[in-house]
């Protein structure tokens, strides 16, 4: 039902554009692999690792920020600005973000170098793929698979190094001290990355991934993408036809080396496909061709379908920068823009002091013998602060209402009662609060001040219960 798959083995090649893929996979990787290992101080109370998911404290540290739960929506807000900003990079300059900056880019590009590092550059492994194996193809395919491994265990062990303190947990990693799901984690993450990376590599942008339909769809005819000018190459011919006939050949001499860089093994000089993750190495390898011949670059370029016919027509192109600065693209970076101020402001202006409050409701009230009510509730305080703060708990709007806790006595009750909630926590307090003989059923407010020189104050409204409730 289906064609065989043909390995693709692309050919090395030395250009702008390679050189900015390796730039790009090399600072990836390096944050990748290397973010875990920073450290950061927060003080004596917080951890000190720069990036980390607390999945049992249930935080999220980045460098000087902290995202708690109930903060959810800053996470969100983050996913909200990647998804535009795909979408702004995608309207300026086509499928960018698969051609450099995909993860199942990079890591195919790191496979691809170690494929030719071990067995040659394309000709060497083409013949490779058709030998038989012998001895010397089997240790080739072990020592190069060992090395996929290898790649695929790093990966998967620098995920892990995200959720815990790095230093410790590799500690605990090798002497088998750490948790099952860390072991469980990294064997699949190998096993994903080799696979995905190491073997499927193209067949994951051409089939698994949606993106490039989603892509296609946000792309128009003033997107910049890699386009072969065919009004300049066709008719196509080697050069020493197009020397005999210089009127009937165009100046693609048919050498193949856009199709031999590729990556995915497409052929460029067919238009714009599903294949195209608009790496520009064929820009690079096509460059090269022409300057060999001396005929001027360009041939395939980064280019827009509107400049690609106003260029046949003999007009001048516009200008990249005017390509760029277009009514669609400044949308897409103004909303991208704003919701980023709008994040930083609220995390510039949020209170690091939170009270919630839940009021018992069996029973609803409880009657003392000298006819009083007493309610029961259950206050949360968090202090979001890394260090521990003292904090005053006071009655608003409940006349002759006192309240005591668990670790108050009752003979201390009082309208204001004063807790240290330690750093970076939540405190439960049961608090009882009671009211004379005679109080009608009422709104009242638990307040929640922290005595430091922040002076934060939370207000938290509920209802007091009496068995004269309305």
């Amino acid at each position: 039902m289906y064609e065989a798959r043909k390995a693709v083995h692309n050919k090395r090649i030395d250009g702008s554009f390679r050189r900015f893929k390796w730039l790009v996979m090399i600072v990836t990787l390096t944050i990748y692999y290397g973010t875990p290992w920073i450290r950061w101080d927060r003080g004596p109370f917080a951890p000190d690792q720069a990036v980390l998911l607390d999945l049992a404290n249930r935080r999220f540290y980045m460098f000087n920020i902290e995202i708690w739960p109930h903060e959810f929506y800053f996470v969100a807000g983050m996913l909200i600005m990647a998804g535009i900003g795909l979408f702004l990079v995608t309207s300026a300059v086509g499928r960018a973000w698969c051609g450099y900056a995909c993860p199942q880019t990079v890591w195919t590009d790191l496979f691809q170098h170690v494929d030719r590092f071990v067995d040659g550059d394309r000709n060497a492994r083409h013949r490779l793929d058709a030998a038989p194996w012998a001895w010397g193809k089997v240790m080739r395919r072990g020592f190069k698979w060992t090395i996929y491994l290898f790649i695929g265990f790093w990966t998967g062990g620098a995920w892990i190094m995200y959720f815990a303190d790095a230093p410790t947990l590799t500690v605990d990693f090798w002497t088998g001290q750490a948790a099952a799901v860390a072991y469980i984690t990294v064997a699949i993450l190998t096993l994903t990355t080799v696979v995905l990376g190491g073997f499927m590599r193209e067949q994951v942008c051409v089939y698994m991934c949606p993106w490039p339909r989603i892509q296609t769809a946000m792309m128009d005819e003033k997107s910049l993408m890699v386009t072969y000018k065919d009004w300049r190459g066709e008719k196509r011919g080697s050069l020493k036809k197009a020397q005999q006939k210089p009127d009937e050949y165009g100046d693609c001499i048919d050498c193949m080396q856009c199709v031999q860089v590729c990556p995915t093994g497409i052929d460029i000089r067919e238009g714009p496909q599903i294949g195209c993750i608009t790496c520009a190495l064929c820009i690079d390898a096509c460059d090269q061709v022409m300057k060999d011949v001396g005929r001027p670059r360009g041939l395939i370029d980064y280019a827009t379908l509107e400049d690609c016919e106003r260029e046949a027509a003999g007009e001048t192109p516009r200008p990249v920068l005017r390509t760029l600065l277009r009514p669609r693209t400044l949308i897409y970076f103004g909303i991208w823009g704003a919701i980023g101020l709008a994040m930083l402001f609220a995390l510039g202006v949020r209170s690091h002091t939170d009270l919630s409050v839940a009021a018992d409701r069996n029973p609803p009230f409880i009657l003392m013998s000298d006819g009083s009510v007493r309610n029961s509730y259950t206050l949360k305080l968090r202090n979001m602060e890394n260090r521990p703060r003292e904090m005053e708990i006071a009655l608003a709007s409940l006349p002759g209402g006192v309240m005591w806790t668990d670790g108050i006595d009752r003979s201390n009750a009082a309208p204001t009662q004063r807790v240290e909630v330690p750093a970076d926590q939540v405190r439960t307090i049961r608090a009882y609060v009671m009211v004379p003989q005679g109080a009608a059923a009422q709104d009242f407010s638990f307040r929640l001040t922290s005595l430091d020189e922040q002076g934060e104050t939370d207000e938290v409204e509920t209802r007091f219960q009496t068995p004269e409730n309305p």
